[in-house]
């Protein structure tokens, strides 16, 4: 019966074999000439999408090209019945609109917390008054001359006793290694510090596997993959708990396990200072130890206390792990971009480094010429160059390329796109980094002078309405100039004491992922510099 029905569907598509190779190849010219022409056409059924899967691999260069092509925004079409129609733009004036302007029509929406779950209610999750509460307690944290000088500190201390004397040792022993994966580990080791008072050691000789490391990273990817595939997918594999929905599954144990240890270690620590001393310290130094005494204290003035036990764990589950992510991964992409950017302009190098030896005092007689410099806070501060080359490297390569918003009600773009309730926009910084319209004809050239204006000032004030890789409006980024400090700490320091050569023969492309690091790694070789 079964050979029967197979040689019938076999016979009845044999019949009608010119037919079918004759729709396929004018498929495939149409196709083309499309592409050709710059033209994305809706095709019945498929919609856009055969144009998207032939350029995944490349997603966010083909995506600015389309931009570039339909003036900045497109509305794109997806398959009939799979929720994938959305507006996608780089047009400053409609993302300023989104996030000034009309920002309570544009909230997250619902898909991005259910894609973000493992976040749970963290203030990247969280919408309305739960948000503001959040941010309200997380900007006094974050603000406190406490922190800041932790911050300041923290960075200096592990730039000198963890990140440099690796390099060095790479350096004596002229081994080449992934730029990228230093500094990612470099970046969690410092972010683990500042956010649980915790080193996990990431970044030692051995380039060990950390499991906590492992587990944000695998629940990273698994995010990716639920913005790849249809929801029905990745909400069944979750369901049965197999392939990547298992792996998040493991991931989110392990992420669990070790936020609530810290926290259970704190509490303990806390408990015994309490008992020691009647009254608290106003502000401890990292994130956790923070969160807990202003929730706690706020608590009990509700007469909540060990009632509101369990919630309070999880608030403080959710609160660091969102400021952990937000710390890590953007920075030490951010950092492996500038990195190679640097090696590609020796001016730009040269420029940085007669900068930072301008603010460095003269070694006096007997010093060790080979001890390392390391810069202070207030040193970093005026470095005016510096942290223009940082802001032109953000500018072409943002660290989080790609962000969706959802639509509350009806509303017109200053593109003159109007936009319905629950559609999904799509917001490129990658592409708005590359679009002659916004920045001129030199757009794609490394150029951190146009972020200096001619009395040697930033113009960082001037750029910001086209300039939103720390967003803008009400969401805007509380930890904007912590990154900063912590990316000056690193530059400063690297450039001053090693030249950093890329090895030549690399592919150097994104990667298409939420965070835009590199697909292949930056493979380089440091050099001690000569005093």
């Amino acid at each position: 019966m079964g050979r029967a029905w197979f040689m019938g569907l076999w016979s009845f598509l044999a019949g009608y074999t010119e037919i079918i190779l004759a729709a396929i190849a004018s498929f495939i010219y149409v196709l083309h000439w499309s592409r050709r022409n710059k033209i994305l056409l809706n095709w019945p059924m498929v919609g856009m999408l055969p144009y998207l899967l032939l350029n995944i691999h490349r997603l966010h260069d083909w995506c600015t090209q389309v931009l570039r092509d339909y003036g900045c925004t497109l509305v794109f079409k997806g398959p009939w019945f799979a929720s994938m129609d959305m507006l996608v733009t780089c047009d400053p004036a409609n993302i300023n609109h989104m996030l000034c302007t009309n920002f309570s029509n544009f909230p997250k929406g619902s898909d991005y917390l259910e894609i973000f779950d493992v976040l749970g209610d963290g203030i990247f999750n969280s919408e309305s008054d739960t948000w503001r509460y959040q941010r309200k307690m997380g900007h006094a944290l974050i603000r406190h001359k406490g922190f800041r000088q932790f911050v300041a500190r923290t960075s200096r201390d592990m730039v000198e006793g963890e990140l440099l004397p690796f390099l060095a040792q790479t350096a004596q022993l002229g081994l080449a290694v992934d730029l990228q994966d230093v500094l990612q580990r470099f970046s969690f080791d410092c972010t683990c510090v500042l956010v649980f008072g915790v080193n996990p050691k990431c970044l030692s000789v051995d380039l060990p596997v950390v499991p906590f490391a492992k587990a944000v990273d695998d629940a990273k990817e698994v995010i990716h993959f639920r913005h790849t595939v249809p929801v029905t997918w990745w909400k069944l594999l979750r369901w049965l708990n197999v392939g990547e929905e298992k792996k998040l599954a493991r991931a989110w144990e392990t992420i669990d396990h070790f936020i609530m240890q810290n926290l259970s270690m704190r509490r303990e620590e806390l408990s015994k200072q309490k008992e020691e001393k009647e009254e608290q310290a106003e502000m401890c130094n990292d994130l956790l130890t923070s969160y807990m005494n202003y929730y706690c204290n706020t608590s009990q003035v509700k007469g909540g206390e060990e009632t509101d036990r369990p919630k309070s764990d999880k608030f403080l589950r959710d609160s660091t792990l969102n400021f952990l992510v937000a710390g890590r991964d953007t920075i030490s992409a951010s950092l492996t971009w500038f990195f190679w950017l640097v090696s590609k302009n020796p001016t730009v190098e040269s420029n940085i480094l007669h900068e930072l030896r301008s603010i460095s005092p003269q070694e006096e007689e007997g010093d060790n010429p080979k001890k390392v410099k390391v810069f202070k806070a207030e040193e970093l501060g005026g470095l005016v160059y510096l942290h223009a080359a940082l802001c032109e490297a953000l500018r072409l390569f943002p660290s989080v390329p790609l962000i969706h918003k959802g639509t509350t009600n009806w509303d017109v773009l200053p593109s003159g796109h109007r936009v319905r309730p629950g559609m999904r926009i799509l917001y490129s910084l990658y592409a708005m980094g590359s679009m002659e319209a916004i920045w001129g004809n030199d757009c794609m050239e490394f150029r951190p002078e146009r972020w200096i204006s001619t009395n040697g000032t930033l113009l960082t004030f001037e750029h910001a309405s086209k300039f939103l890789v720390f967003n803008a409006g009400p969401r805007s980024c509380m930890g904007k100039d912590i990154s900063f400090t912590q990316m000056k700490a690193v530059a400063a320091a690297l450039i001053y004491n090693f030249h950093v050569q890329v090895i030549p023969g690399q592919i150097v492309c994104p990667k298409f992922s939420i965070i835009l690091y590199m697909k292949n790694g930056l493979m380089v070789k440091v050099t001690e510099r000569c005093s």
